[in-house]
């Protein structure tokens, strides 16, 4: 392998950063960081997109600095790694209580590809979240088998789109995201409209029984690039 990035949080995030209809600072314990719910529902990919999402954890391969209200410095771009993740190998030492009203945790990349921020998700490799401490490895393959991608609800197609997730992975110019997907979003109550037209919980409030509930915390990432 080539490079191997590590990240243990022994002091800080280090650049990995929550999201709550913006970047927020994570929880933090003793060596790790802590995304805990309720969380903000992402319905920029509602249907005719690839569904709604979680956000839990996100880090920016090729951003430095971190802006206001998380203010520090990204390790991963100051050492320099490589925004290419083909084929990276990553690893997580993660733990967690969640109900995940059957969501699964998993790798969502994001990357500007023309005009348009393609997201797909590794729905092929999620991540299990147990009580216990476990170590987990995934691979990022550019076969479109193994991922989902997210394209744009209706009125986001100026912003996002469909395309090849080799195109994604071979320059990661936006993020990478952790996120419970696909998440159940029905209106807590009588709607005007068709529900993914609105944008939910803005335009209406989502059924929070239907929600995962719980937190999820890293103690390790790892990602292991190829020579």
């Amino acid at each position: 392998m080539g490079m191997t990035y590590v990240e243990t949080f022994d002091d800080g995030p280090g650049g990995w950063v929550g999201w709550d209809r913006g970047l927020t600072a994570l929880e933090t314990g003793p060596g790790t960081i802590v995304s805990r719910g309720p969380w903000w529902i992402d319905a920029n990919h509602a249907p005719p997109g690839g569904g709604y999402l979680h956000l839990l954890f996100a880090m920016y391969p090729t951003r430095l600095h971190m802006p206001p209200p998380v203010d520090e410095v990204n390790r991963f771009a100051k050492a320099g790694f490589p925004s290419d993740f083909t084929n990276a190998r990553m690893t997580l030492r993660l733990r967690g209580e969640l109900d995940t009203k059957g969501t699964n945790l998993v790798l969502l990349a994001q990357a500007h590809v023309g005009d348009h921020a393609l997201n797909h998700v590794l729905t092929a490799q999620p991540f299990d979240v147990t009580t216990d401490w476990t170590e987990q490895t995934i691979t990022l393959p550019p076969d479109d088998d193994q991922w989902l991608c997210l394209g744009s609800r209706h009125d986001r197609m100026d912003t996002y789109g469909w395309g090849d997730v080799a195109d994604v992975l071979s320059d990661i110019n936006g993020d990478i995201i952790l996120v419970l997907h696909p998440v159940d979003i029905a209106p807590a109550g009588p709607i005007e409209h068709d529900q993914h037209y609105l944008f939910a919980g803005r335009d209406y409030e989502a059924d929070a029984s239907r929600l995962p509930t719980g937190y999820v915390e890293l103690d390790e990432v790892r990602i292991e690039f190829p020579d």
